[in-house]
């Protein structure tokens, strides 16, 4: 089943939202800042791996996605080396949050130095049972300690999460995924144009980055 906005209320808890699914929709408006092409702005592009690269699989995903966790703790492992260090496929991703955990969490990983940003990103999905489905936990100070790990101060970390515009920015993005290229869910992959929802196993995954390969070079 692949997760989405109303599936994770079941997973996370209606009460640890402050303002729902609904609520993210609603914050995004058209004063959110745009997006730059500055990887050391908050704004700009999180990528891995060479922009010259034939393919380009844009992710967007939710940091509190199980789905999402298992793309990247079982498939990325193997198209990391295979695929991205080879120079074959770049990585772009998209913040797509279900629910406000997986915002705030979005909103501090964008907040570290770029070099950072996959790491931690990383090191969330690895630990996504520690930080945001254990019963009873304070979300704020469970994210703290991922970003603590990555060299972010608290005084860096509480601007981050209250960051206005960040948080604009972001549900605007989600905002524009939903409605011009109909993702609906997580995580969704669109490979040179064309849109794959749902997680996927390495051999599925790097066969679609094959077939993207060979048209790009037809």
């Amino acid at each position: 089943m692949q997760i989405t906005r109303r599936s994770i209320l079941s997973l996370v808890g209606a009460a640890t939202l402050s303002s729902g699914a609904g609520g993210l929709a609603h914050a995004a408006d058209s004063t959110a800042p745009a997006a730059t092409t500055d990887p050391n702005s908050p704004f700009g592009p999180r990528t891995l791996g060479s922009p010259k690269a034939r393919v380009k699989a844009i992710e967007y995903f939710s940091l509190t996605c199980t789905h999402c966790a298992h793309f990247a703790t079982v498939t990325m492992p193997q198209v990391e080396p295979n695929l991205i260090k080879t120079g074959k496929l770049q990585m772009i991703y998209k913040d797509f949050p279900l629910d406000q955990v997986a915002l705030m969490a979005a909103q501090v990983a964008r907040s570290l130095p770029p070099d950072e940003y996959y790491p931690f990103v990383s090191a969330l999905f690895a630990s996504q049972n520690d930080w945001a489905f254990t019963p009873g936990i304070d979300y704020t100070e469970s994210i703290y300690k991922y970003a603590a790990l990555a060299g972010m101060s608290r005084t860096d970390y509480e601007a981050a999460i209250h960051n206005d515009k960040l948080q604009k920015f972001i549900l605007q993005g989600q905002q524009e995924a939903e409605t011009m290229y109909n993702i609906n869910s997580t995580p969704s992959f669109i490979i040179n144009g064309t849109l794959f929802p749902g997680a996927m196993e390495y051999p599925d995954f790097a066969a679609k980055i094959a077939k993207a390969t060979a048209s790009a070079q037809g």
